[in-house]
C-alpha cells in the first residue's frame, strides 16, 4: 500500500505515519511484561486496560498487535510473546471455555491463524483449523446461517446473526483453501448471502443484528444490541460491514460484494463530523454523543482494502483511500494516549457498548488493533491476516 499511497502526493509524509506507528509499536513493547499471562480486556477502565484470564472473544486482538509489531521491527521479542500464548488457545478449544460464540474467527485468526501465515508454524496451522470445526458447529443449514452467540437450542438466541460475523467467515474461506474440504466455504457463502439479504437495508445502512426461524429458514426481524435504536445505524456495524464484504471479495471475487462495501461506505462517509470520526451510531454526525475511534479504525482497513481492489476506472478509488488516510490521520493526530502516560492503551474515544453503558468512551481493544493494522498497511509491512 505505501508505493501506491506516496505516489499519489499524499498531504501526509511517511515520517508522520512511521512516527504514529513506532509509539503504537512500543506502547505494544510497553505492554508485554503485563500480559505475559493474561490478556487486555475487551474495554479500559479510566483507559487503562484491566488484565483477564483468555475468556473474551476480544483476546486475540493482543495476538494480532503482537504479529503486526514483530512484521514491522523484526524484533524477536514480539514474535516470543506472540508464540507463547498458542498453547493456551489450544486448550481454549479443547475445553470449549467460552467458545460458544460466532467469535471464534476473530480469536484465531489473529492467533493461531496469524501465527501460522508468519512462521509456517504446523501447530499453529492446526489449532487454527480445529477452531473453524468448532466454528461449523454454530452453522444451521435449513437458515444458512451461522449463529453469533449463545445455545444452539434458546430461543432467545437462536437463529440471530450479527454483522460482526462477516469478520469470522474468512476463517471458514481459509480452511477450505488449506483442506481442500469445500464445507467450510459453503457455509461462509451462505451466511455471507443471507446477511446481504437482510442485514443491509434499502438505504444502505445496516442492522445491528437479524433473526432468522432455524427450521423453516424464513427471516424475522432485524434488531440492535448495541446501536441506538433498531433502526438505527450503529457505526461500528457499518464498519464491520464495509471490511467484512471487501475481505469476502478477496475469497469469492463476486463483484456483488464490492457493489455492497461500495453502498456501505458511501453512506458511512456521508455521515462523518468535521474531524472525520464517527460517533458510535451514525444517527449522530455532531452534538455531545460520544464518538467511536475503534469504528473508524475499522473503516480506515476496510477502505484502504477495497480501494485497492477497485477497477483502475473507478473513480471511488482514490477518493476512498484518501478519505481513508484522513481518518487515520485523524486518529494520529487527536485520538491516542500520547498525551496520557498513565494509559497503558493505544486509542482512546471509543465505545464498546453505549446501551448497557460498557466501555463507553474507554480505549478498546480492536480499536488498538485495527489502528495499528491500517498504519502497517500504509507503511506496507503489515500482512493481512484475515
Amino acid at each position: 500500500m505505501k508505493q501506491d499511497i506516496f505516489n499519489n502526493s499524499s498531504q501526509y509524509s511517511i515520517e508522520f505515519w512511521e512516527s504514529a506507528y513506532t509509539y503504537a509499536i512500543e506502547k505494544v513493547r510497553d505492554n508485554i511484561s503485563n500480559f505475559s499471562d493474561g490478556y487486555p480486556a475487551p474495554s479500559s477502565n479510566n483507559n487503562v486496560y484491566p488484565k483477564i484470564a483468555n475468556i473474551e472473544w476480544t483476546s486475540s486482538f493482543w495476538n494480532g498487535m503482537l504479529w503486526l509489531s514483530y512484521l514491522h521491527t523484526r524484533d524477536e521479542v514480539f514474535r516470543h510473546a506472540g508464540e507463547a500464548t498458542l498453547e493456551d488457545y489450544a486448550t481454549r478449544l479443547q475445553k470449549r471455555i467460552e467458545t460458544n460464540t460466532h467469535d471464534l474467527g476473530f480469536l484465531y485468526i489473529l492467533s493461531a491463524k496469524a501465527e501460522y501465515l508468519v512462521t509456517h508454524n504446523e501447530s499453529a496451522k492446526i489449532t487454527a483449523l480445529l477452531a473453524a470445526d468448532l466454528l461449523m458447529e454454530r452453522y444451521h443449514p435449513k437458515a444458512g446461517i451461522i449463529q453469533a452467540w449463545g445455545d444452539l437450542e434458546d430461543p432467545n438466541q437462536r437463529g440471530r446473526i450479527i454483522i460482526d460475523c462477516l469478520m469470522n467467515i474468512p476463517l471458514l474461506f481459509w480452511a477450505t483453501e488449506e483442506t481442500k474440504n469445500p464445507r467450510y466455504q459453503e457455509a461462509a457463502l451462505r451466511h455471507l448471502a443471507r446477511t446481504r439479504e437482510t442485514i443491509i437495508r434499502p438505504d444502505a445502512t445496516t442492522y445491528h443484528t437479524y433473526y432468522f426461524d432455524t427450521e423453516t429458514g424464513n427471516p424475522l426481524r432485524g434488531v440492535t444490541a448495541q446501536g441506538y435504536s433498531d433502526d438505527s445505524c450503529w457505526a461500528r456495524g457499518q464498519a464491520w460491514g464495509i471490511y467484512g464484504l471487501t475481505l469476502a471479495y478477496t475469497y469469492t471475487l463476486d463483484p456483488a460484494c464490492l457493489v455492497d462495501a461500495k453502498r456501505l461506505a458511501e453512506y458511512f462517509l456521508s455521515h462523518l463530523p468535521s474531524d472525520d470520526v464517527c460517533y458510535w451510531d451514525l444517527i449522530f454526525t455532531d452534538g455531545d454523543e460520544e464518538r467511536d475511534s475503534s469504528a473508524c479504525a475499522i473503516a480506515s482497513c476496510g477502505l484502504m482494502l477495497l480501494a485497492s481492489l477497485l477497477p483502475e476506472d473507478d473513480i471511488d478509488a482514490v477518493r476512498y483511500q484518501n478519505k481513508a488516510l484522513d481518518m487515520l490521520a485523524s486518529l494520529s493526530k487527536s485520538y491516542t494516549t500520547q498525551d496520557n502516560p498513565e494509559s497503558n492503551g493505544i486509542l482512546m474515544h471509543a465505545v464498546y457498548g453505549k446501551p448497557n453503558n460498557a466501555g463507553v468512551d474507554e480505549c478498546v481493544v480492536w480499536g488498538d488493533y485495527f489502528y495499528m493494522e491500517a498504519l502497517g498497511t500504509v507503511l506496507g509491512s503489515a500482512t493481512r491476516f484475515w
